[in-house]
């Protein structure tokens, strides 16, 4: 994937994610405001509360994990904690402990580092994030870890894929062919190691 290419894409996902934030927070503010008139509490209305709060944290996760992000910007931790705190609510639990801000670029690869680990505990686990603005380590645990090796190839092995072999990469998985790329701009490489657990370090 070419440099242009990958902006291009990271504008349009910086576009939708900016386009639907606003909607989806309406959603949430007009919740709140019937709560406020005395609409009756109930099952529905929780469902609804909590799929717009849901949906509210994921567009904040995806415009930083698939969006531009421009040399000098930086994201504190509580900004990156609460993101993830509001993604990461049942059966994976994601544990940031990398403390002080990152900057913008090492934040994205994080984000896109948790979402590769994701793949690897399809039945739920631990997602630990470890490490400072030198170096990050993505660490996902469970009783069951399943990494798929045609995914983590795009990691393990950059210099074998090519432009070709996206075609055969599902959408859910665009993050393994995005991260290396990412990587490679900020003239890191990814070292994983697979031993019970799964652990990306760059």
């Amino acid at each position: 994937m070419t440099q242009p290419n990958r902006n291009l894409g990271a504008l349009i996902g910086s576009r939708i994610c900016h386009d639907l934030i606003s909607p989806v927070g309406a959603i949430s503010n007009g919740l709140e405001l019937l709560g406020l008139a005395g609409a009756p509490d109930g099952p529905e209305m929780a469902l609804v509360a909590d799929s717009a709060a849901n949906a509210n944290a994921r567009l904040c996760f995806f415009r930083v994990a698939f969006g531009l992000s421009s040399d000098g910007q930086s994201m504190p931790e509580r900004e990156i904690s609460g993101i993830l705190a509001g993604v990461y609510t049942a059966k994976t639990r994601c544990d940031w402990r990398v403390t002080g801000a990152l900057p913008r670029n090492m934040a994205q690869a994080a984000f896109l580092g948790i979402l590769c680990a994701e793949q690897a505990i399809p039945f739920g686990g631990e997602i630990r994030i470890e490490g400072d603005a030198e170096g990050l380590r993505v660490t996902a645990r469970s009783a069951r870890v399943d990494p798929k090796p045609e995914h983590w190839k795009w990691l393990t092995a950059p210099e074998a894929c090519h432009a070709k072999d996206l075609d055969d990469l599902p959408a859910a998985q665009v993050q393994f062919a995005l991260l290396p790329s990412l990587l490679s701009e900020m003239n890191r490489r990814a070292d994983v190691q697979m031993n019970g657990s799964v652990s990306l370090s760059f």
